[in-house]
């Protein structure tokens, strides 16, 4: 059966575009389109779309307020179309936070770049969306965030990994985490071009500093760091004695992706042993679920996200399957297990 998709866009010819660039794509079929968000709502009640694309910057009511209202009324997969701009990017993280669960970035110059740049990634994207698993928004379960760090003083550093859904899994993480945290590092799967504006918006709702992680910075306590871009790995190297360092290096696609959730565990296995934590969030595929081995059979504490919150559970159960996860719990209890002395003891 073939995902059925909704293009929302105030530009005719970005809708004839985005149409253009899925319609040889198998198992996609374009089934409308619409100009605003009045036009929206009432094709998505005709139609019953398995996805949306939506247009980030609309006139009347904007993408991020009819996403809203989306995730609250009738939540169906969206997949955010957007420019590069500073304000398209900050509006897409916003977008993200909301619960769209992956961001297209529109080519730069003429619009008609998109059919020679976009080489499957838009049907990638969709395909991706139509497996997620969103949910009316709920923050009254959102657990408070802890007045102090009380796990283990031997945990120096955090490691986290997550793709599909995984910029609202951590705003609820990362909100949570107390200003004196461990020194945190983060591998997202984004394009690159927006991972700097979901730092800048995790670090407006988060106690600890949250920043783009710069190649041979020391980390510090109370501070969380995102991978930054497509173009290279972020690993550890040091020690708790000796210091902590971001690495970040090139190199071919690991487990499908660069930066890569797997290259990052794997390197605080190897630096901290059980002085580290591992949490793997959802996303699609398996990517982080052999580094998260790794990171437990050091003794390293480690935690999956459960199936129930997970936009996507392929990277927590791929986790899970292998026995990598010595603890599994529901997003919103991760930062209370993580600093209130049950994992990290």
């Amino acid at each position: 059966m073939s995902i059925r998709v909704l293009i929302v866009d105030d530009s005719p010819t970005m809708r004839a575009l985005l149409t253009e660039a899925l319609r040889p794509e198998p198992g996609i079929e374009v089934v409308g389109t619409a100009v605003d968000a009045r036009e929206a709502r009432t094709k998505i009640k005709e139609l019953n779309p398995d996805v949306v694309t939506l247009d980030i910057e609309m006139p009347g009511m904007s993408g991020l307020e009819f996403l809203e209202k989306l995730m609250t009324l009738r939540p169906t997969p969206v997949v955010i179309v957007s420019g590069l701009a500073e304000s398209g990017s900050a509006m897409t993280a916003r977008a993200l936070e909301i619960g769209a669960v992956e961001c297209y970035a529109k080519p730069s110059g003429a619009a008609g770049n998109l059919l020679v740049s976009d080489q499957g990634r838009l049907a990638e994207m969709i395909r991706n969306a139509a497996q997620a698993k969103v949910q009316a928004h709920d923050n009254a379960r959102a657990a408070p965030a802890p007045r102090q760090k009380m796990g283990s003083a031997r945990t120096r550093l955090i490691a986290i990994g997550a793709s599909t859904g995984g910029v609202e899994a951590l705003h609820v993480l990362l909100s949570q985490f107390p200003a004196d945290c461990p020194p945190t590092m983060v591998v997202q799967h984004i394009n690159g071009a927006f991972a700097e504006a979901v730092a800048r918006r995790l670090d407006t709702v988060c106690a600890p500093k949250v920043m783009i992680a710069e190649p041979d910075l020391p980390v510090k306590a109370g501070h969380i760091y995102i991978a930054p871009g497509t173009e290279r790995h972020m690993e550890v190297r040091g020690n708790a004695s000796n210091g902590i360092y971001v690495r970040a290096r090139p190199g071919p696609k690991v487990s499908g992706h660069r930066p890569s959730v797997d290259m990052l565990f794997h390197s605080v296995a190897e630096n901290l042993g059980p002085d580290a934590l591992g949490i793997q969030l959802t996303g699609m595929g398996s990517d982080g679920a052999q580094g998260l081995l790794a990171m437990a059979e050091t003794g390293a504490m480690t935690i999956a996200q459960d199936e129930s919150t997970s936009v996507v559970f392929g990277m927590p159960g791929a986790a899970i399957a292998l026995g990598a996860a010595r603890m599994v719990a529901p997003i919103h209890r991760i930062a209370q297990h993580a600093f209130a002395g049950n994992a990290l003891c």
